[in-house]
């Protein structure tokens, strides 16, 4: 499926790389670190996001290529295979998103008996469950490449020039309604939860009175962002497999609202912020080394500067 205002995409897909990828690696390594020392299923959710953001980043020049070409030129394996895991990530994210919010929410409902009953080792089995989920529904994409072989009007996969794009109508007849379920089990089921978990944990929050102001703030802001993220990155894609299922068609426009979806990848970050004490000490300490190497060499010139024209009056009054 390759877009066809190719300015719009490497905007968007080289906005998401150049700020997702430091992003997502300074939070990759924060928390392998917090996991080898003692982590909690927060943590492990956070990590196992991480890693489903880093395996889309790296897998995203292969749509920038296809952007830049306006078809497919790579070896043909790489289509499908570019697919599943661009979308497999998407909804995996969907899945985790969810789930940090019910930890959330359990957390702050239900703090004395949800602290002695949580466990990482559940957190580890939930992540490999959406990981294995998200798969397994994304594999449509393979099926797809290669369903139909008997027509006798059937294209060859290395012979075509597009990837996930031109289906027969024997294939919509698969696509469209499976297209409807992934709306409805990856996508609409994850943002109830996770709107419920996180309406009840602002209303909670708000109603406690001697927490600190800004921690308050903090994870109202986490849950804030974590809805703005499914309504932004996830709903218009999402949407398109209802329309496309009511009309029976598969839609041209869904090229950009995928668009939409890349973004998740560099606000996940943002969401990490909120949710680590960890990572934001990892970025404090991160901006102020940059900050101090992006200023030293202006203190050099003004140390020199000073201490050359301290020379010159020495030089001066010697004469």
């Amino acid at each position: 499926m390759h877009c066809s205002n190719a300015q719009v995409c490497h905007g968007v897909y080289g906005f998401t790389l150049i700020t997702g990828l430091p992003a997502n690696v300074l939070a990759f390594y924060t928390f392998f670190q917090k996991i080898r020392q003692r982590c909690t299923p927060m943590d492990v959710l956070l990590f196992s996001l991480t890693i489903s953001d880093l395996i889309f980043l790296f897998f995203l020049p292969f749509r920038m290529v296809e952007a830049a070409n306006m078809k497919w030129t790579l070896p043909y394996f790489l289509c499908p295979l570019s697919g599943f895991i661009f979308y497999s990530t998407i909804y995996n994210s969907t899945f985790h998103l969810t789930a940090i919010s019910v930890e959330r929410y359990l957390g702050v409902a239900f703090p004395i008996k949800y602290k002695l009953k949580r466990n990482s080792r559940n957190a580890v089995i939930a992540s490999v469950i959406f990981w294995l989920i998200s798969m397994a529904h994304c594999s449509i994409v393979y099926i797809m490449q290669y369903h139909d072989s008997s027509n006798p009007n059937y294209t060859a996969p290395y012979t075509r020039d597009t990837c996930y794009e031109e289906f027969s109508i024997e294939q919509l007849k698969i696509l469209l309604p499976f297209r409807l379920e992934l709306f409805a089990v990856l996508f609409a089921m994850p943002f109830l939860i996770c709107c419920f978990c996180y309406i009840k944990f602002i209303h909670i929050l708000s109603n406690l009175p001697n927490i600190n102001a800004k921690k308050r703030y903090r994870a109202i802001g986490m849950a804030l962002g974590t809805l703005l993220v499914f309504i932004i990155c996830f709903m218009p894609y999402n949407v398109s497999h209802v329309i496309g299922y009511v009309g029976n068609y598969s839609p041209d426009w869904r090229v950009y609202a995928l668009l939409t979806s890349t973004f998740n990848a560099c606000l996940d970050p943002f969401i990490f912020y909120f949710s680590s004490s960890a990572l934001r000490g990892t970025f404090k300490n991160v901006f102020q080394e940059l900050s101090r190497r992006l200023l030293q060499p202006c203190f050099l010139n003004e140390w020199v500067f000073t201490s050359g024209t301290q020379l010159l009056h020495s030089n001066d009054l010697s004469l």
